[in-house]
């Protein structure tokens, strides 16, 4: 069957690049505990660019509600701690040389429910960025199909299987938001 150089499983591949976004943004909010994971969004102003904290520091759990930043480069230090602070996950330095303790506090009901719109805000960017992927596809199709490449019931066959793959990495975007939401409401 004539594809004209159409490859659904290119397209399935930048679906999953979302649910991958996702589930890296969704193992950043934090529950009660402390996890190294938490910082990985961290994104810190050195070097005159963009820099994870991972790429500054390493990160420790030397006690389960408690996480240790050990900054390499002590000109950073401000840095990495101003990063973490404009983070929005809640957390407040405490930095003893390079050395920043950050302590997890309880999650009261008021950021429980924080942490849920903010799970929901990740979980609408990736169905939005699937969608943007199935709209690419299906004006890749009408092109072809424009220009005689493949013909009307190749098009409709293979839009079908775009809306297939649409379809099921939706569900599993929403899968991963009910997985984090139920982990963040669970005292």
């Amino acid at each position: 069957m004539p594809t004209g150089g159409f490859d659904i499983n290119e397209l399935k591949r930048r679906m999953q690049g979302a649910t991958q976004s996702l589930k890296h943004e969704l193992g950043g909010l934090r529950t009660g505990r402390a996890a190294a994971s938490m910082l990985e969004p961290v994104q810190v102003e050195a070097y005159g660019s963009h820099m994870p904290l991972n790429q500054l520091a390493t990160v420790s759990v030397p006690e389960p509600r408690l996480l240790s930043v050990q900054v390499w480069d002590k000109s950073m230090v401000k840095a990495v701690e101003k990063a973490i602070v404009d983070s929005n996950l809640g957390l407040s330095p405490a930095t003893e040389g390079q050395v920043l303790r950050l302590r997890i506090p309880e999650l009261n009901e008021e950021r429980r429910k924080e942490l849920v719109k903010v799970a929901h805000k990740y979980a609408e960017a990736a169905r939005v960025a699937v969608r943007h992927v199935r709209r690419d596809g299906l004006d890749t199709l009408k092109k072809l199909e424009k220009s005689s490449e493949i013909s009307e019931d190749d098009q409709e066959r293979l839009a079908h299987e775009v809306q297939k793959a649409t379809d099921a990495t939706i569900l599993e975007v929403d899968q991963l938001l009910a997985a984090k939401e139920k982990e963040i409401l669970t005292v």
